[in-house]
């Protein structure tokens, strides 16, 4: 627990104090909460609570001293790699030659489709391969066509319906469930004939997962879906096995996408009939983005190394590798160097902040930093204690130097963000005071007050900076407002953490139930938030730019966070991953 192992999931606060925590960590393998999690067909995070086992990582809670240290953590497994990492040189120049000419080669791939449902299952491909950002006009012409299309209304083919279904809502276009009652029998059933047709459930599967609120069908989609995939999951082969498996184990609109490109690229290969263009465009395109991701690697890891070398605390997790990789599953395309940049550098920044509140200040110095930070002015130093004024200058440099480096063409308000960290500070000492005075706070109190502390919103305003500069002060006013879709967002990716045993105890005082009946409304309550972005699509069209990336916020803490592990606190979960991302060429 700490800095992003507490970040966007459920902190412990109240009924387990931080200094309670702190004074009474248990023994490893210790028991907390003796529950089994009953099964949801839903569930968008698989084996994500446990809460009988032990969680990994030193326990949190308030300092008694300032002299009280934590080095609990291990260290960062790439220290200065990404400084003095030399990839083999291909020809850049001619990669980028190349890659324009496979362009124009798929523009014409559309011209020369037959029909409707030829360019939608081109457009589903592009999004897998991770290329669709090169043809966003076509791609806005090509939804326009399926939405209009009797063709695919009117079809009978599973896979077709529910492939439509999938790309539509995704980019916001509202279609109604009934689409799939064709596909149901007299008493209102899924037809039997469907459980012999693979790519169809597989397709309705994934689709019927951007069901909004009310959609009870969708929800008889996905158990249906669910059992015949699973039943049959043993005879199918590969390339179509490995991408069952995945859509089981994580939903594909609520997987990461940059890591299901991975995946894909390799799989496509081995696909009957696949296109050689779309799969040599892919890793060309790919090789050359690597490029750009290692030199913004090398920058920030320099930058880290000059960070924490001047604020000079022992205690504070050397995460900036996972942090890049964070900001790089949100945006990893090409032109984004900047939002990735202070995404980055925010990260650091709440982590560092937040592992002091949580292992190493004293009460009292956490109402110092916090008054600090809300003055945000070099007079305010006098104030800290000796071990804090180092941290505390090098926050008001990086937000300086953020507004010094800002590209010019960028209109980026950076108020905004002072802001939304000043609010997360605010969080951290109202849980800080809770723990202080031995507070068991309410299940509404826990929730309204970690949809703070949990970073989302902040995060959520950093995104803001890869917006058009003609609607980025409107995505600005909207994220730092905190609407519901941030929300959502913040507590998908709190539950997913997995670490929760303080907010059952809180829903158990509440409500009076077993630890086992808590979680299983716990996890209901988070499939809701899937469910109000998924809604969130269509009712504001306006946002939809900013939220989608809200949306790839959420979808970010499946990879994170999968099978429980905080992969961004225990690195060693992602290493490899990282290592495909921005080492190894395809």
């Amino acid at each position: 627990m700490g800095g992003l192992s507490t970040l966007f999931c459920f902190r412990a606060s109240g009924g387990l104090s931080r200094k309670k925590l702190r004074n009474t960590a248990p023994s490893p393998g210790q028991i907390s909460f003796h529950v089994q999690v009953s099964a949801n067909p839903l569930s968008s995070c698989r084996n994500i609570i446990a809460p009988h086992e032990a969680l990994p990582g030193p326990q949190v809670g308030i300092a008694s001293t300032p002299d009280e240290k934590h080095t609990g953590y291990e260290p960062s497994p790439w220290g200065d790699f990404f400084i003095g990492y030399k990839p083999l040189q291909g020809s850049e120049e001619w990669m980028i030659v190349r890659v324009h000419e496979l362009k124009e080669d798929v523009h014409m791939l559309f011209k020369n489709c037959n029909n409707a449902t030829a360019r939608m299952f081109l457009l589903d491909t592009l999004q897998h391969l991770g290329i669709d950002h090169h043809f966003e006009d076509r791609i806005d012409a090509v939804l326009t066509e399926i939405m209009d299309s009797a063709e695919l209304s009117n079809s009978s083919s599973l896979q077709e319906v529910a492939l439509r279904f999938r790309l539509l809502r995704e980019h916001g276009y509202w279609v109604s469930p009934d689409v799939f009652n064709k596909f149901r029998a007299d008493d209102g059933s899924f037809s039997k004939y469907l459980t012999n047709d693979p790519r169809g459930l597989l397709s309705l599967y994934n689709a019927a997962h951007l069901l909004a609120q009310g959609e009870p069908v969708l929800e008889e989609a996905i158990t249906f879906a669910k059992h015949h995939l699973e039943s049959m999951s043993g005879s199918l082969k590969s390339p179509l096995a490995e991408e069952v498996k995945r859509a089981l184990h994580i939903p594909l609109p609520r997987t990461c996408k940059r890591a299901e490109t991975l995946h894909y690229i390799s799989e496509y290969e081995k696909e009957e009939g696949h296109d050689p263009i779309l799969l040599e465009l892919a890793k060309l395109d790919f090789n050359l983005l690597q490029h750009v991701h290692l030199k913004e690697l090398r920058a920030i890891t320099e930058w880290w190394k000059h960070f924490s070398g001047n604020i000079g605390l022992s205690y504070i997790r050397d995460r900036v590798v996972e942090s890049y990789t964070w900001s790089y599953v949100l945006y990893y395309e090409k032109g984004y160097e900047f939002p990735r940049s202070i995404i980055t550098k925010m990260i650091v920044l709440i982590t560092t902040i937040d592992d002091t509140y949580d292992i190493h200040a004293t009460i009292e110095e956490c109402r110092k930093l916090r008054q600090a930070i809300q003055r945000w002015d070099e007079g305010a130093i006098s104030v800290l204690p000796e071990y804090l004024k180092k941290l505390y200058i090098e926050l008001l440099r990086t937000f300086k130097n953020i507004e010094t480096e800002m590209p010019i063409n960028i209109n980026f308000d950076i108020a905004y963000l002072k802001k939304a960290i000043q609010n997360n500070v605010t969080g951290y000492l109202q849980e800080a005071e809770w723990s202080h005075e031995n507070h068991k706070p309410s299940f509404k109190e826990q929730i309204n007050l970690t949809s703070v502390t949990i970073g989302t919103p902040t995060l959520c305003v950093c995104m803001a900076a890869g917006m058009d500069n003609m609607t980025m002060r409107q995505t600005l006013e909207w994220t730092s407002g905190v609407p519901g879709p941030v929300v959502a967002a913040a507590k998908i990716r709190r539950k997913c953490k997995g670490d929760v045993p303080s907010t059952v105890e809180c829903y158990v005082n509440d409500h009076g139930v077993t630890g086992e009946v808590a979680i299983t409304r716990i996890d209901t309550l988070l499939e809701v938030e899937w469910r109000t972005l998924s809604q969130a699509r269509f009712e504001n069209r306006a946002m939809l730019p900013a939220l989608q990336r809200i949306i790839g916020l959420a979808r970010s803490a499946t990879f994170f966070y999968d099978n429980r592990n905080d992969s961004y606190t225990v690195s060693m979960h992602l290493h490899k991953t990282i290592e495909r991302f921005f080492v190894k060429p395809i």
